[in-house]
């Protein structure tokens, strides 16, 4: 059995990196508790804890792009994953962009780093 330390950290949250499987490119970061370890296991697919709302999400339960899990890592710790997923629909961002990493800093500004939004969010989310 496979044990994650979740006690490190006094919410039960540990941080989990994203990366495409082909490519290694950073898709985002997010938080996963036991629930979302256990229901990521379970179903093939990412799920992570939502620190904002506080509950359990699939990740493209509502756009539909769906992480499917490739391979995962465990740090040496054991308080930290990397999920390598297939990215379905494109974008694992939710303003749009493939990756949520699409700004670079230049001097002392963000500036969108040469990427594309595949979606636009307020048709998608209702965001605006």
């Amino acid at each position: 059995m496979i044990k994650l330390d979740f006690a490190k950290d006094e919410h039960g949250l540990l941080p989990a990196i994203v990366q495409d499987y082909q490519t290694g490119e950073v898709l985002m970061l997010a938080y996963i508790n036991r629930q979302a370890w256990d229901k990521t296991l379970e179903t093939g697919k990412a799920h992570y804890w939502s620190r904002s709302r506080a509950c359990l999400w699939l990740k493209g339960e509502t756009s539909g792009h769906v992480q499917i899990i490739k391979e995962i890592l465990v740090d040496c710790d054991q308080d930290t994953v990397v999920y390598k997923v297939e990215q379905l629909g494109g974008a694992a961002c939710h303003t749009g962009y493939r990756s949520c990493f699409y700004r670079k800093v230049d001097g002392n500004r963000l500036v969108v780093d040469a990427q594309e939004r595949l979606f636009d969010p307020e048709t998608v989310y209702g965001l605006k």
